[in-house]
């Protein structure tokens, strides 16, 4: 079988792209969904816990669960399972938030305001250092105790932008020119909840949330459902359900 090559032609691995550390990116996603478990478990009070009941925790099979956390060296105890604390580590050091990352966010509306105290940061690693707009009546004022600065001043505001991470939750039309300026500034990690793709350079790193597209994909899988759900009704109400000459 032959690897996939990216645009400028270069082969790619069967299983995509792959990080410096050479954990392929889908990985990536999936161990960030189970050190989210880990940590919820560890809140819990559970000290161990089974490749089985975690990978069902995080919406996987075990064998891609096994497969995934083989990138870190980490097989578990057979007949005994995972120790969360310890893997919770493992997770914290190869995947980066253990380096207690700082978050600034742009666009004070009401997604961003709802991510200053957005529990999945903190309880990850990641704090909402800086908030920024450029709406006159928001610059100066406060959100869970930070200043809302205007985006002018981001160079004098943001101690260390290259490890800075910036989430962008403007409108779609500011959303370009404000990655710009981030960019600019030396901030190297985008998080886009903008409905737009951000044009960046090599160097930079951009996720997107697209949170209209998860919804359609949500209502197509409820389509399909629905579909089954009328095909076995039909099935017994007008095909063999009902038949009684056999």
């Amino acid at each position: 079988m032959s690897n996939r090559r990216d645009k400028a032609g270069a082969a790619q691995p069967p299983d995509g792209p792959r990080h410096r550390n050479g954990i392929p990116e889908a990985t990536v996603s999936r161990l960030a969904t189970y050190l989210g478990v880990l940590n919820s478990l560890a809140a819990a009070g559970v000290a161990t816990i089974s490749s089985g009941e975690l990978a069902a925790a995080a919406g996987v099979n075990s064998a891609q669960l096994r497969k995934d956390l083989s990138h870190l060296g980490s097989y578990g105890i057979r007949g005994v399972g995972y120790d969360v604390a310890y893997l919770r580590f493992q997770l914290d050091q190869n995947i980066g938030s253990a380096e207690h990352w700082p978050v600034i966010i742009v666009g004070v509306g009401n997604l961003g305001r709802a991510l200053v105290n957005h529990a999945g940061f903190s309880s990850r690693g990641f704090k909402v250092s800086a908030l920024f707009d450029v709406e006159p009546r928001l610059v100066g004022t406060r959100v869970e105790g930070l200043t809302i600065h205007h985006l002018d001043d981001l160079s004098a505001v943001v101690d260390d932008p290259s490890v800075t991470i910036g989430v962008v939750t403007t409108p779609g039309e500011s959303a370009q020119p404000v990655a710009d300026t981030l960019v600019g500034a030396g901030i190297k990690c985008l998080l886009n909840f903008a409905a737009i793709n951000l044009a960046v350079p090599a160097d930079v790193t951009v996720r997107k949330v697209d949170l209209g597209s998860e919804l359609q994909i949500l209502a197509y899988h409820r389509q399909l459902s629905l579909a089954d759900e009328i095909s076995a009704e039909e099935m017994v109400t007008g095909g063999f359900g009902d038949r009684t000459d056999v």
